[in-house]
């Protein structure tokens, strides 16, 4: 049985040549880079990440954007505060994700409470009431109301 030395040594050079084109992050990024930037940025915000137990995440703009805490509430004060949430981002038009932080940030300074806050402050709120709050205005902005 004959052997083919070159099999291998191509491999090799194959991922010899995948691995040139990695960088060291010490080189200057290629002009194009800041194009994909630009891009990113334009993106909607992802959903809030996942927050410790007894935690608050809190923006840099000083909006509650996640609770550690399991969310509660009834259904029906779920689907208020989701469509009440949908309705404000649907009046004000474009990207609804990118909606979520304005709109909490609304329901916490208000004042006077509404569906949004199953009917109370958001002070008053429970950590799981909050919790619940923040879950369905993610679903409004992801049009999950229904």
């Amino acid at each position: 049985m004959r052997r083919y030395p070159v099999r291998g040594s191509g491999a090799v050079v194959c991922v010899l040549a995948l691995l040139s084109g990695c960088s060291s992050g010490t080189d200057t990024p290629p002009a194009s880079s800041a194009t994909s930037v630009t891009t990113t940025a334009a993106e909607p915000p992802a959903a809030a990440a996942p927050v410790p137990p007894g935690e608050v995440a809190i923006s840099p703009g000083g909006v509650t954007t996640a609770v550690g805490a399991p969310a509660e509430s009834t259904e029906d004060d779920y689907f208020q505060a989701c469509l009440a949430a949908r309705t404000w981002m649907e009046q004000r038009g474009g990207v609804a994700r990118s909606q979520i932080e304005p709109y909490l940030a609304s329901v916490q300074s208000a004042p006077s409470a509404g569906p949004g806050t199953f009917d109370r402050p958001w002070p008053e709120l429970t950590p799981g009431e909050q919790a619940a709050v923040i879950v369905a205005v993610e679903a409004a902005a992801d049009a999950l109301c229904g």
